[in-house]
């Protein structure tokens, strides 16, 4: 189940980048000075490729719960409870994103006056990226994952924590700018890295570092059992040898 749901989770990664680039890049928005949400307004002649890229992500991030606490090691672990619990939210999030499409320009405060559908929209994207990045800092955490998932998250979180504190300064600064524009593509390239990367490990290996096989799979040896010896085997001969002469 773990294996299924990761591979799943990687191809909607995929598939809901490749959706979302092509909406950005063939759309009509205003290049690297707008939002990458602009793509999704109902003028724009990609809005729904730019929405089924969205609702693919979001599928992903809910998989990647999934792939995440099953079995016996991580469910018992409370840094992946956490990360399932905020991938969850994050899809969640990233649902109500794709839903709420904001106005042309997607203005937000307080350099622009926003409707209540800008706001809702603004709300969402902001609180899945923030969702997804907290993810990645309790993958980091976790006593029970493998040392290439906890380093992975390590150094998405390094990179995605900056960033994410950089794009809010400049929208509360400068507003609607390049400089807004490039900071969260850069953050939005990151978790999305993060998360193809995490899902194609969970797909490939067992992810818990505590035993060889998880004992909640089909076919895992039974650690357990209490080892019974066969009756028929022969004993050697404990008393001394019988000497000769």
């Amino acid at each position: 189940m773990r294996r299924a749901a990761a591979l799943v989770a990687t191809l909607c990664v995929l598939a809901g980048t490749v959706a979302v680039t092509l909406a950005v890049i063939a759309g009509p928005g205003p290049g690297l000075t707008g939002y990458v949400s602009e793509a999704g307004v109902a003028d724009s002649g990609y809005a729904w490729t730019y929405r089924m890229g969205v609702f693919a992500l979001a599928g992903a991030l809910l998989l990647l719960a999934v792939a995440l606490r099953v079995g016996a090691a991580h469910r018992a672990d409370r840094a992946l409870r956490v990360a399932g619990t905020l991938l969850v939210a994050a899809g969640l999030c990233t649902v109500l994103s794709g839903a709420v499409t904001c106005s042309a320009g997607c203005p937000l405060p307080p350099f622009e006056r926003a409707t209540v559908a800008d706001l809702v929209h603004g709300a969402a994207s902001i609180a899945a990226t923030a969702a997804v990045v907290f993810a990645m800092l309790a993958v980091a955490f976790s006593s029970v994952a493998r040392r290439p998932l906890r380093r992975t998250g390590v150094v998405a979180a390094a990179v995605s924590l900056p960033l994410a504190g950089a794009v809010g300064l400049a929208m509360l600064l400068v507003g609607r700018s390049p400089l807004v524009g490039v900071l969260e593509r850069l953050l939005l390239a990151v978790a999305v890295g993060w998360a193809l990367v995490t899902a194609g490990a969970l797909a490939l290996r067992n992810p818990s570092a505590s035993a060889a096989r998880d004992p909640s799979e089909p076919g895992a040896p039974d650690r357990t059992a209490p080892a019974v010896r066969d009756p028929t085997a022969r004993r050697p001969p404990s008393g001394p040898a019988p000497g000769g002469g």
